[in-house]
C-alpha cells in the first residue's frame, strides 16, 4: 500500500508554526534547514526570545543576521564550526557543554521543549521514510521530543543506510521544498610539513588490523594519506565522523573492515562530512552505514572493537597531560564532541591506542606561544583529564603518559615541547614543584 505524504505548505507557512518562546531545533551540520531558516528570519520583527538548537553550522544563519541585537533569536550548539565561533564571538550563539555521544539521552530524558523540529533531508522514500542522510547523529531522539517536525526536502541529499537514520512519514507533520543546493562540502585544508611529520609518528604506531577514528582537522586527516605508504592493512572504521581520507584508504585496498570485531565488513559512522565524493560514496553504501552517535560514542561500543585507535586533535596541554580542545581562554571555539568517549574507548579496546596531536606552537599577533604549557590559559575547557590522556604527539616526539607520575609525565612533555621553550617550561615545573629539585 502506498504510504501517504505529509502535508506539503510553503516555508513561510511552516515558519507561522513558531512562537515568541518558543524552542526551535535545527538538524546539525548540513541538515540545517535553508530555506526554513529564511522564512523565520524574515519574521524577526514579531517574534522575540526564540531559542534555537543546533551545532556545526556550516554558514551563516539566517535567523542572526536578521536580529543583530538578538531580541528574537538565540542559538544554542551542541558543537561549534567556524560560523558558529563568529556568531559566540557577536554574543548570539552560546555552547551546550555534553558528549556527544550522550545526545540522544539528552533528548528523551532531559531537554523538556522541543515547540518545532526542522530537518532537511531527501525526498521520501517508497516506504515512507525521510532519510537523515550524512547528519544521522541524535536526530531520531529530536524527532521523538518534538511537538511538530518539518522536513525541508532536498532531492540532492544522499540517503545512508544504517539504525535509525531516518523519520516516517506518519510522524512528520509538514513538508516544505528545499532550495535543491548540494550537501555542503567541508573543504579539506592541505596538510602543513607539521601535520605531515606528527602523521608520520602516528602512523608508524598503527598495526595491521588497527579500527580506526579520525578527529576533525588536518592533522588527524594527515594520517590517512601518511598509512597509505606506512604498511598497515585490513584496517577497520567506526568512528564518529567519516571524512575524505579514509575512502581514500579504502580505494587503496587499506580499509576492509574485516577484522572488527562489531559490524565486520561496515565502516560505522555517525555523520560525514567533506567532499562531493565522500557523500557519492555513502549514497545507499552497505559498507558505509550510519547508527546513531550513542551507539558510535559510547566507550562500551566503541570498546568491543579490538585495536581501536583514536586520533584527536588538541590546542593546548599543560605539564600533568590535561588536553584543552575546545576553549581558548573564555572563547569558545569547537567542543567536546566525541574526543573524550573514543580516548576512553581506545583504552579500554583490546591494544587499543588513543592519540592526542597538537602542533608544538602557535603564533598570534606576531608572537609565537608554546602550545605545551606549566599551566592551562585562565578559562580554558579540560577536554581530556590527565587520567585519561595516552599518547601525546607533537613534531617533536611521541610519548605515553599512561603509568607516569606527575614528575614524570612533566620531563616528557617537555621533551616533545619546541626547543625554544624547554628551558622556561622546565624552570617553571621546578618553581611550582612538579619536578622535584633533585631530579636531572
Amino acid at each position: 500500500m502506498p504510504v501517504s505524504s505529509p502535508p506539503k505548505i510553503s516555508a513561510e507557512e511552516a515558519a507561522a508554526l513558531v512562537q515568541s518562546g518558543d524552542w526551535v531545533d535545527y538538524a546539525i551540520n548540513g541538515a540545517q534547514p535553508v530555506v526554513f531558516d529564511r522564512a523565520l528570519a524574515a519574521r524577526a520583527k514579531e517574534l522575540r526570545g526564540v531559542k534555537i538548537r543546533a551545532g556545526l553550522a556550516l554558514k551563516p544563519r539566517a535567523v542572526l543576521e536578521a536580529d543583530p541585537r538578538g531580541e528574537s533569536f538565540h542559538m544554542l550548539a551542541w558543537h561549534f564550526s567556524g560560523a558558529d565561533r563568529k556568531a559566540h564571538d557577536a554574543g548570539r550563539t552560546h555552547y551546550i557543554p555534553m558528549n556527544f555521544g550522550e545526545s540522544p539521552d539528552f533528548y528523551r530524558r532531559f531537554i523538556e521543549r522541543v515547540d518545532v523540529a526542522v530537518i532537511q533531508t531527501p525526498p521520501m522514500d517508497e516506504h515512507g521514510y525521510f532519510n537523515f542522510s550524512a547528519a544521522v547523529t541524535y536526530l531520531k531522539a529530536m524527532t521523538e521530543r518534538a511537538k511538530k517536525i518539518v522536513i525541508e526536502v532536498n532531492p540532492s541529499f544522499p540517503r545512508v543506510l544504517g539504525c535509525e537514520e531516518g523519520v516516517h512519514a506518519s510522524e512528520v507533520d509538514f513538508v516544505i521544498d528545499g532550495d535543491g543546493a548540494p550537501t555542503p562540502v567541508l573543504p579539506a585544508a592541505p596538510p602543513t610539513e607539521v601535520d605531515k611529520t606528527v602523521a608520520r609518528l602516528i602512523a608508524a604506531e598503527i598495526e595491521d588490523g588497527s579500527c580506526l577514528q579520525i578527529g576533525i582537522g588536518g592533522m588527524p586527516n594527515a594520517v590517512c594519506s601518511m598509512l597509505k605508504d606506512a604498511g598497515a592493512k585490513e584496517l577497520g572504521v567506526h568512528t564518529e565522523m567519516l571524512v575524505d581520507g579514509m575512502i581514500e584508504l579504502y580505494e587503496a585496498g587499506l580499509i576492509t573492515n574485516s577484522r572488527k570485531q562489531m559490524n565486520r565488513g561496515q565502516m560505522v559512522f555517525t555523520f560525514a562530512l567533506g567532499s562531493p565524493r565522500l557523500y557519492e560514496f555513502i549514497h545507499q553504501n552497505p559498507g558505509a552505514q550510519s547508527y546513531p552517535v550513542d551507539y558510535t560514542n559510547l566507550p562500551d561500543n566503541i570498546a568491543r572493537n579490538e585495536r581501536v585507535v583514536s586520533i584527536n586533535n588538541t590546542t593546548q596541554i599543560d605539564l600533568q597531560g590535561q588536553a584543552a580542545s575546545e576553549s581558548s581562554g573564555h572563547r569558545h571555539i569547537s567542543g567536546t564532541g566525541g574526543q573524550l568517549q573514543f580516548v576512553r574507548g581506545a583504552y579500554q579496546s583490546k591494544r587499543g591506542k588513543s592519540f592526542i596531536c597538537l602542533s608544538s606552537v602557535y603564533e598570534r599577533g606576531g608572537k609565537r606561544e608554546s602550545r605545551i604549557v606549566t599551566t592551562l590559559t585562565p578559562g580554558n575547557i579540560v577536554t581530556t583529564p590527565r587520567t585519561d590522556t595516552m599518547y601525546v604527539v607533537t613534531e617533536y616526539g611521541m610519548v605515553n603518559l599512561k603509568g607516569k607520575s606527575v614528575p614524570e609525565r612533566a620531563k616528557a612533555l617537555i621533551g616533545i615541547a619546541h626547543p625554544d621553550f624547554r628551558e622556561s617550561l622546565e624552570r617553571e615545573a621546578r618553581e611550582k614543584n612538579l619536578i622535584p629539585r633533585a631530579w636531572a
